[in-house]
Order: C-alpha cells, then structure tokens, then sequence
C-alpha cells in the first residue's frame, strides 16, 4: 500500500492558474507561490460582493479517539465526490501548524487518494502565514514591554500583563518563563509565557477579519493588561494594530492549491478546535461559497468543539448560514467509545457498536434538535468492518430521521464518495431552521452552561473561585455581551478525557475565564487543557528523514 506523501509525490499537479479559472477566480487576483500554489487577493470578495453564495456543507465528527475518523479526509472527498457528479463544489479548510506535524499527528491534508497537495508545501512552511502570525503576536509582545520600560500613558501595571508570546512548536518548557532577566538594559524580569501560535488570540482574530480594516480593528481591541485603576489597555492604546495589521497584509489574502483530483482548495489559518475555535478563516470560507455551487468546509475535533464553536461563534461574525452538517464516524471509533480496547478493534463486537453509538447519537441530537439543521453521518469505510455491524448503525441512525451514507475517499477518491455526495445534494435542499445555543444578551454564566447542558450533557457547571472573579471583572468592564469559546478535552464531550460514550451526571468544570476582546469571544477554560502543548515520547519530527535530493519520508 502507497503511503500518502508517495500518493501525492506521483500526482500530476495542475498549474495553479487553471485551478483558479475552474473556480471562476480571474488571474489578476492571485499571488502566486510557484506554480501550484497562490494567494487570492481579498479584492476578490469585493469586486464580487453581488455574486450569489454557493451551498455551505460543515463537516465535523464524533469525538476522536486512537483509531480515527477521517474528518479532513471525507471533507476532501466530499468535494472531489461532488465534483464528479457535476456539481462545482469548492473546498475550504484549515492550514496545518507546525507543532502537530513534529508532534504527535503528523501531516493534515487529509489521506489515501482525498488529499489536498502539494502536500509537504502545506505541512512544513506553506506560505509563510503561521510564521506572519507568530511575528505579529511577538511583535506586540516586545511592543508592551517596551511601553512598560519607558513608562509612557497609559501606565500599565506590571502584574496585570495577560498578553503571552507564542511558537509554532510544541514546547511545554516554554509554558511559564521568565523574561527581562540579565540586568537594566535588557529589561525588567516579569513572569510570562507561550502558547502555540494556533491557540493565540492573533491566529483567532486573523482567522474571524473580515477585512484589512476590520483585521486592524480587532487586533487594537486586544486587551493586554490593565492600568493601576484596573482599566483595560489594548493594543491600540499603545499603537500596535497598525504595525501588527503590516506584518500581515500578505497572509490575509487566502491561499489556493488542489486536491489529488483538481478541486479547488482554500486552505488559510489554523485555529485549534479544543482551545481556539477551530475553523478555517472568514474569508477563505467567503470565497469558497463564491466560487462554488457549494462549498465544503471543516471544524475541528468533534461537533462538540469545532462544529459548537463554528456555528455559535463564527457563522454569527461572518453572517453565514450552513444548509447541512455532515458527522463523521468509523465503526472502529465508536466501538471505543463503547469500550473496545485499540487491539480489539478488528473484531466484529454488534454490543461495543451499540454502546458507542451514543456518541454519535449525542451530536445528532445536538445538530438536529438544539441547531435545527439538516444532518448526514458519513461512515468512513475500513477494510474490517462487517456487515453485521454497518447494517445495525444504518438502521439506528435512519430510525433517527437523518440519513447515512458509506464513504470510501482514502482508498478510491472522488469515485469512492460519490454515495455520499449525492445524499448531501438531497440533505442540503432540507427545511433549515437554524438558530444558536444560546442568545449574545445572555449572562457570561448562562452561556457558559447552555453549551454544556444542551450540547455536552452535563448536568450542571462548576467554577473556580478565581473564575468567578473573573466574570465579574468582565462583565464591570463592558465584555458580558461576548459569544463564548470554551477550552476543552477533544476526546469527551466531558472534561475529562477518560469518560467516553455519552457521558451523564457529570458537571463541567470551569477553572478560569480568559478575554479574547480582540477576536470577539470570552475563552472559558475547564480540566487540564493547555494553550501551550507538549512532545509526546517519541515526536514524529524524530522519524522523519529528508534525502539529499529534498525528498521527505515520515511526514505522514
């Protein structure tokens, strides 16, 4: 069997300029990044403002477990599916970062014969707009404490600093440090941090711009830190947003490539789903529903997170409105999340199915009943599942009114996911009554436990007294009226990663409330989740190997 880089490596990749065409995208939008490669002006939107939407198809899944889903690799298909049945379909998804891929996940563009490509380009430094980020993010890092050291209006109180640098690496050394240290000249030692460039306010705010300006206007809205009065001081109060917008006038335009079978892709910011908002960018999403009869995009980790954070957060930013959501699952997850252990996986076990089934079950509910929106479960297809087993689960989700369909992308491509293309074109024509969890006039409370009882199950919430004490100051300062993004295990739709299924009885538990005035949401954040991830014992960066023709192996 090919491994993906080899599946990609032998694809005959289409000059980037016939990609866009096929998109109806003129050539005096793009930026070009060699020949597969292109950003797309943001003019584009602009000059093109009158032109219909296309259909918007969300992708998500159950939690994820060790056996996997596919999500990314059904959205590729899915596009490439409809695609071949004569639908002009458009992919939008989220750019890959660097801690990851020399992580513990490796690549993220997808797999088998429904990747996007060229796919080292995107794993490794792509165009460069995870390192403008990071720039940015550090630049108004130096710029605080460069404020701070000569004393200048307004004056900020030291211990009231709550902006962090970041990297697009895993490093949890780099969690809290010191900085300042060495003597006068270099500064004042203050206690700080990082956290990966993915889960930094930036990356959020970059990802929910709707343009140049709107970009500027957010990052001056980011609150980092507060004067001796407890008054919030922002970026803008210290004149960064211009200088930071500067750093990045050329990410913002969204990247264009191809998958294995010439679809269209915009693949642009890369927001994690258990501690950001997981969603690719506005803008990448815009256009793709411009240039597409239907665009296919992707929220992170499980509907839980990504497709909650998406549909509560994003869609009402960007004043979009999807026609259908798509859930992925494999037989072998849910038979983990009923139990089996990773090794038994390959064994035929009807009774684990039907006890993980309640994982999806849960997210069905969610999608059908509290977002109102038209459902398909996209069964990501493995040699070892039995037809006893894929004949149980097809009769439990139709006896749920939401249709299911086989998919086969990884293995045979767009040819392997016509079944579910063709069930999303009926789904997307279905009533669509699409309302949110909760209403923005809400309390930061009432929020915060709308999205865990309806959506998680939890019976109630749980928060720490330093929690409480940062919703009051929040809400004294004007920020009640925020959406919220809460920070959560991926693998539960609990706290706690160890309780599977559809977990009941529990409580969620908040430990903390973090501003995020510039992206527009308050980040409530619960368990253990950390904004700065570590290396697992054996990093993926430590089995891959570059020849010295610069051909890759080990990457995925």
């Amino acid at each position: 069997m090919k491994t993906d880089i080899e599946i990609s490596s032998e694809t005959t990749l289409s000059d980037i300029r016939d990609i866009a065409s096929s998109a109806g995208i003129d050539e005096k939008y793009l930026y070009r990044y060699g020949s597969h490669k292109a950003k797309i002006d943001i003019s584009y939107l602009k000059e093109n403002q009158n032109k219909a939407d296309g259909k918007l198809i969300l992708v998500t899944a159950i939690n994820p477990t060790p056996a996997g889903e596919g999500k990314t690799t059904v959205s590729i298909g899915l596009a490439d599916g409809l695609n071949r049945i004569g639908k002009k379909a458009v992919l939008a998804l989220r750019e890959p970062s660097a801690g990851p891929v020399f992580g513990m996940k490796g690549g993220a563009t997808g797999g088998g014969y429904s990747q996007v490509v060229p796919m080292e380009d995107m794993n490794l430094n792509f165009t460069g707009d995870l390192h403008a980020i990071t720039a940015a993010n550090n630049l108004l890092a130096a710029l605080i404490d460069n404020h701070m050291r000569l004393r200048t209006e307004p004056i900020i109180d030291p211990l009231s600093v709550t902006f962090r640098r970041c990297l697009d690496v895993n490093d949890r050394q780099l969690r809290n440090v010191i900085t300042g240290l060495g003597g006068k000249a270099d500064g004042a030692p203050m206690q700080t941090g990082f956290d990966i460039t993915a889960a930094s306010e930036v990356m959020a705010i970059f990802c929910l711009a709707t343009s140049l300006s709107d970009l500027k206007q957010k990052l001056a809205k980011i609150v980092i830190g507060y004067d001796y009065d407890a008054n919030p001081v922002t970026a803008g109060d210290i004149k960064a947003a211009d200088s930071m917008a500067i750093l990045l006038k050329d990410a913002i335009n969204p990247n264009l490539v191809q998958t294995i079978y010439k679809t269209p892709a915009f693949v642009h910011g890369g927001p994690f789903a258990n501690i950001a908002h997981g969603c690719n960018s506005i803008l990448a999403t815009r256009m793709a529903m411009k240039a597409g009869e239907i665009a296919v995009t992707e929220a992170g980790f499980g509907a839980d997170l990504g497709a909650q954070k998406f549909l509560d957060i994003k869609c009402s930013m960007a004043g979009i409105n999807p026609n259908a959501v798509v859930i992925v699952a494999t037989l072998r997850a849910l038979k983990m999340h009923g139990g089996k252990k990773k090794e038994e996986l390959t064994q035929e076990d009807v009774e684990a199915l039907k006890r993980g089934f309640s994982n999806l079950q849960k997210h069905l509910e969610n999608i059908k009943n509290v977002y109102k929106l038209p459902a398909v479960v996209a069964i990501n297809i493995y040699p070892t599942d039995t037809e006893a087993e894929l004949s149980w689960l097809k009769k439990a989700v139709t006896d749920m009114g939401v249709r299911i369909a086989e998919t086969r992308g990884h293995g045979l491509g767009a040819e392997g996911a016509e079944e579910l293309a063709r069930i999303c074109l009926e789904a997307i024509e279905d009533k669509n009554d699409f309302t949110h969890v909760y209403e923005t006039q809400n309390t930061i409370k009432e929020k915060i436990e709308a999205i865990a009882t309806k959506i998680y199950g939890a019976e109630g919430v749980q928060y720490s007294q330093k929690a409480l004490n940062e919703i009051k100051k929040y809400e004294k300062a004007g920020f009640a009226q925020l959406p919220i993004c809460i920070a959560k295990t991926q693998y539960s739709l609990s706290d706690d990663p160890k309780l599977m299924g559809r977990p009941k009885g529990f409580t969620l538990n908040v430990r903390e409330i973090r501003l995020s005035a510039g992206a527009g949401f308050l980040v409530a954040a619960t368990g253990e989740i950390m904004t700065m991830p570590g290396l697992p014992k054996v990093p993926a960066a430590c089995t891959m190997t570059i020849d010295d023709d610069g051909n890759i192996k080990g990457l995925f």
